[in-house]
């Protein structure tokens, strides 16, 4: 490999007008590092600058070197932090400094209940160092589990960090604002080019006394270069992905992801074409063509796994797949759901539990023992601030996205629209399950819950000014429901 030429003001032809996702990381040399001290030193960081190709990778360094790196089989460079590209946990929020979304790699604790840290607070020692660490590069991408932070040994980084003297770098273009080409100024802090963008910008302070902001990350530009470097926070460095493990930058093909609704609009011979290598195609997958379905995976591989109304789910290469512009009222899995939730609210748990492992990837995240609770009704004990429900189920209790529950009634009683009467039947039998009794009151709802609610006795024999404590508020408006 060859030190790349100098990288003038405008950028390669190989960056062109298009923004790849996992530009702008900040980087520091990776296991199969093998190059001196091009990135000037252990530790030192650099900027990814843009891909030549899937298994190469352009970075500058803060010291003002760029080069060509590998990202595929073998792995120059770890991801410092990778909020400069926009990467976000949305629904996530860091535990220690509340930070929501969690922007960059996001570290979920692996034996706390819905715990989250940023990648500042983990590198800064925050919660348990005895806990185990699932290690998050991008939402939906596969979780790796971690030693622990007490066994693992950190490193310095060092590079444009406060106290850092610097100079114009390879991206500069705001004219004499530094006193002119070769004057010095010294960073203040590192900051938010952009919201969509942490950590992607220094302040700078000129010995000519003028003050401003300047790239470094920001869509890969580096618009400083070090000429004494500072100490920024020590790291884990071994916890830190390898750029390239999971592609360059991507966790799932640019403009699809789950929930999307997308259909097969090739011709035969060209999807059976495409489909090599990519789980193959079969007789069944007819089904698939100028039919839509609903986008419920993206593999390792970033092959999409969709589902059908048949119930059947196929594996595709993205090629083959079409997005399929749904109605602004149409639910998707990351949608703000349309149902207003309070605490006491009596709810049914979805019973499909693929949509429920989806739906739960950033809400507390899907539990084993969550199985248990499909298709079975609860109540509302608390709502988070992100509008996540803790809801009681049986003598257990679990964080859902509300996407992934009905509400079947108010804490008041009030009854809500359903789709179906198995959704009355299943809260009917909820009441009830414990109680023993030989009460002809209760055995009437019994038969409601089993669905004998037309039997015309049953109106007859009502009585809806029964006081005894199983007949509350909200088990009369359920019978009288059920009998209308």
């Amino acid at each position: 490999m060859e030190i790349a030429n100098a990288v003038g003001t405008t950028p390669g032809a190989a960056r062109n007008a298009r923004i790849v996702e996992g530009v702008g990381a900040r980087v520091i040399r990776g296991p199969d590092w093998k190059w001196g001290k091009q990135d000037g030193g252990e530790g030192h960081v650099g900027t990814v600058r843009n891909f030549e190709s899937p298994d190469e990778v352009v970075v500058v360094w803060d010291n003002g070197t760029a080069a060509n790196y590998r990202c595929s089989g073998q792995y120059d460079l770890r991801i410092l932090d990778s909020a400069p590209t926009g990467v976000k946990h949305e629904g996530t929020m860091c535990d220690t400094c509340r930070q929501q979304p969690i922007f960059g790699i996001r570290w979920k604790c692996a034996e706390c209940g819905n715990y989250d840290l940023c990648s500042v607070c983990y590198h800064g020692d925050k919660h348990q160092l005895r806990h185990r660490f699932y290690r998050i590069t991008t939402p939906g991408s596969e979780r790796v589990c971690l030693e622990t932070r007490r066994k693992t040994k950190k490193i310095a980084i060092r590079g444009i960090f406060p106290g850092a003297r610097v100079v114009r770098g390879v991206d500069w273009q705001w004219e004499d604002q530094d006193g002119g080409n070769g004057r010095r100024g010294k960073v203040q802090e590192v900051q938010d080019w952009s919201a969509a963008s942490p950590r992607s910008a220094a302040y700078i302070v000129w010995d000519n006394s003028a003050k401003n902001l300047y790239r470094v990350g920001f869509e890969g530009m580096a618009d400083l270069k070090v000429v004494n470097d500072a100490k920024g926070q020590n790291v884990y460095r071994d916890h830190l992905p390898c750029l390239g493990e999971q592609g360059p930058g991507r966790s799932a093909p640019p403009g699809l992801k789950i929930g999307d609704q997308v259909n097969v609009d090739l011709e035969l011979e060209i999807v059976q074409s495409l489909q090599h290598g990519h789980g193959g195609w079969t007789d069944g997958m007819f089904e698939c063509l100028n039919s839509i379905g609903t986008v419920v995976g993206i593999d390792e591989d970033h092959d999409i796994v969709v589902a059908y109304s048949s119930g059947n789910r196929w594996t595709f290469n993205p090629a083959v797949l079409t997005k399929v512009a749904t109605p602004t009222n149409s639910a998707s899995f990351n949608e703000t759901p349309q149902q207003q939730f309070a605490v006491g609210d009596v709810v049914q748990i979805c019973s499909d539990m693929e949509r429920v492992k989806m739906l739960q990837r950033g809400h507390g995240d899907w539990a084993d023992g969550m199985a248990a609770t499909l298709g079975k009704v609860g109540h509302v004990q608390q709502i988070y601030n992100d509008n996540d429900l803790k809801v009681e189920v049986g003598n257990t209790t679990w964080t859902y996205n509300p996407l992934a529950v009905t509400k079947l009634a108010s804490k008041d009683g009030t009854m809500h629209a359903t789709t179906s009467g198995e959704r009355l039947s299943a809260l009917l039998k909820k009441l009830f399950e414990t109680h023993v009794s030989g009460d002809v009151n209760e055995e009437l709802v019994k038969s409601a819950a089993n669905g004998d609610a037309q039997k015309p006795w049953i109106k007859k024999k009502v009585n809806v000014n029964n006081n005894e404590q199983w007949k509350n508020e909200l088990g009369v408006q359920l019978v009288l429901g059920a009998v209308a």
